[in-house]
């Protein structure tokens, strides 16, 4: 018995000194298509410029990630999302500015060799979405807000610079269903499509950074 718990010490404690938890941080760019949102701000505040496609957003990164074993890493990602759309027209200046808050958990399947990684996994988590909106002509800011889930794939690879310290490229896509936001109970609506608007959006997207695995 002595000696079957002494073995299972022994295993426990190799399997910790072989552990590798990675920490890194990035930022990037993502591509973004939200249609509800485009149809809004075009049919009511078009001008001539007409919102479509896939439009650019600024995306920072913070990621922990525990290797369970030698292919397989969980990990925890906190992510903020800034986007925002300018319209000038007759009457003044349209401003909608938003930020999504992103919580998501990612299971990765990972290469490893001397001085490098690759990963690559998919995964989701919650989405927490604050939108600023100021309308021509009345100079009046407006706050919504929304909850929401969202689901991701993502490839990653990391490059030994010294130490423990690696630069770290990855790509991502993602599909975001941000929900409704509302202002005190009152949804954004859009009146000439007579719906609420929402903010659910397709992307893909690069960043760049540096992890710090030990």
């Amino acid at each position: 018995m002595k000696l079957v718990y002494s073995l299972f010490i022994v295993f426990i404690l190799s399997g910790f000194s072989m552990a590798q938890v990675e920490l890194s941080v990035s930022m990037g760019i993502d591509f973004i298509n939200s249609p509800s949102l485009y149809d809004y701000i075009n049919q009511n505040y078009n001008q001539g410029e007409i919102i479509e496609g896939f439009n650019s957003s600024v995306i920072f990164l913070g990621e922990a990630g525990y290797n369970v074993n030698e292919n397989y890493q969980p990990a925890i990602e906190i992510g903020y999302l800034i986007n925002s759309y300018t319209l000038s027209g007759l009457n003044g200046q349209y401003e909608m500015s938003y930020g999504n808050m992103m919580f998501s958990i990612i299971n990765y399947y990972v290469i490893a060799g001397d001085g490098y990684n690759f990963k690559f996994g998919g995964g989701g988590g919650l989405r927490f979405l604050s939108a600023d909106e100021k309308r021509p002509a009345t100079g009046i800011k407006q706050t919504f807000s929304s909850f929401g889930y969202g689901f991701l794939l993502r490839a990653e690879g990391n490059t030994l610079l010294g130490g423990n310290v690696y630069a770290k490229i990855g790509a991502q896509a993602s599909y975001d269903l941000n929900g409704e936001p509302e202002n005190s109970g009152t949804p954004l609506y859009n009146n000439a499509a007579n719906e609420n608007v929402d903010f659910n959006s397709l992307s893909i997207g690069l960043s760049l950074g540096v992890s710090y695995i030990f």
